[in-house]
């Protein structure tokens, strides 16, 4: 949902933005690392323009710059996309309830070992 977010806007940004107003945001060394990558590799493959790729970098520094960092303990195999378990090690350390993602193989989850909710970013904005 980050990318989505920064790079394209819409409903992602404006959950994100709720969220930033509304709850704590944790990363971990292995997302970081994802950030860094995911947009020069867009970039790259010109699915984002220029415009895009720099409000993704800008985006992504201020969601780093007020989340906290936090290191999983556990890793999880858990969905059928294992790049996606990165973004569930996270959510068990941090203790976190939710987890907003466009992400199918995310949202197609039904059984996890700690509780999680996961939304959409519409159901999230929907959320009271």
């Amino acid at each position: 949902m980050v990318v989505s977010a920064f790079a394209f806007g819409g409903i992602p940004q404006k959950a994100l933005k709720k969220a930033f107003a509304e709850a704590d945001i944790y990363v971990s060394q292995i997302l970081l690392d994802e950030y860094r990558r995911v947009p020069l590799q867009l970039r790259h493959e010109e699915k984002i323009d220029q415009h895009q790729f720099k409000a993704l970098i800008a985006g992504i520094a201020a969601l780093v710059g007020r989340a906290a960092l936090i290191t999983p303990t556990r890793t999880l195999s858990i969905c059928r996309d294992p790049a996606d378990n990165i973004l569930l090690d996270c959510c068990l350390a941090a203790k976190a309830d939710i987890l907003i993602t466009g992400d199918k193989d995310l949202l197609s989850l039904q059984e996890l070992p700690f509780e999680l909710a996961i939304l959409t970013p519409r159901s999230y904005l929907m959320k009271e």
